[in-house]
């Protein structure tokens, strides 16, 4: 699974490796990319939740079915913490070596020698 992420990410971000673009473009397209993905795979995760609430609720009196709506509604939250953890864990890491949400790093180089 995480080979086929990362070669999806590969995949995408080759264009603009291919056209000889800066590591900061590269890094500006997978943060573009994963700016549309968290989004979309938190409300993923409500919906999955949401959606066994609803199953446990129309279960009335079948056990094995609420069993299985139970389930989903754990795996929901085990989801949604999950991502909100990572989410938070980011913040702490980047707060603790002094890296902004936003604007740009200075990525260093090799100084030239001129003679």
């Amino acid at each position: 699974m995480m080979k086929k992420l990362l070669l999806t990410l590969g995949v995408i971000a080759l264009p603009s490796v291919a056209f000889a673009a800066t590591l900061i473009d590269v890094f500006n397209t997978v943060k573009s990319i994963l700016d549309i993905i968290i989004p979309i795979a938190l409300t993923v995760a409500v919906i999955y939740f949401f959606w066994g609430v609803g199953k446990y609720m129309t279960a009335t009196g079948d056990s094995e079915k609420q069993e299985e709506a139970r389930g989903i509604m754990i795996y929901g939250i085990i989801g949604l913490f999950v991502m909100v953890s990572v989410w938070g864990l980011v913040r702490v890491v980047g707060d603790t070596f002094g890296v902004t949400s936003g604007g740009t790093q200075q990525i260093p180089g090799v100084p030239r020698v001129t003679q």
